[in-house]
């Protein structure tokens, strides 16, 4: 039995948005997750609508864009945490366009409240404008700053090599 849609909270939604190429993003895992519908089902349904689905509604993600994204969300640690397939990322038009191919009440519930969050977001932005300009120049500097990190964090769990190590005990 499906779950009332009062029970999808904001915070589900907006925890669950990405910025991908330029554009806010939910991926097909997620959509499926709350159309409560299976990941494939949901792609089969939009794959054999393709035709609605441009490259600015809907795009696969790269092998590389997925492994940057598995620090967002946790993955297991074979290869694609679980999927054979490389995931689809929607945004907000595309998420539209999903209420015209899923044929369920929920779809459309579900899609009205992922609008009205979308809606919200760029309002936010918008109003906050130079927040966001911050937020892009962090994203340019992100690889960098945490390499900067990761190598931190190994010079301080690896121990020096030197060739005079004190024997310890007897």
């Amino acid at each position: 039995m499906p779950k009332p849609l009062d029970e999808v909270p904001a915070i589900a939604i907006e925890s669950r948005i990405y910025r991908l190429r330029k554009h806010n993003v939910m991926l097909d895992k997620d959509l499926a997750m709350l159309y409560q519908v299976e990941t494939k089902a949901l792609n089969r349904a939009v794959l054999r609508n393709l035709n609605r689905f441009p490259d600015d509604f809907m795009f696969q993600l790269t092998k590389d864009e997925f492994e940057s994204l598995k620090y967002h969300f946790g993955t297991s640690k074979g290869g694609r945490g679980g999927t054979r397939y490389l995931p689809y990322a929607f945004t907000e038009q595309g998420i539209a366009m999903l209420s015209s191919v899923l044929n369920s009440e929920r779809a459309i519930q579900v899609n009205i409240q992922i609008i009205r969050t979308f809606i919200k977001l760029r309002h936010l932005l918008r109003d906050h404008k130079d927040l966001w300009q911050k937020v892009e120049d962090i994203e340019k500097k992100y690889d960098k700053q945490f390499k900067v990190v990761f190598d931190a964090i190994k010079n301080i769990l690896e121990p020096p090599l030197t060739g005079n190590k004190k024997k310890i005990g007897f």
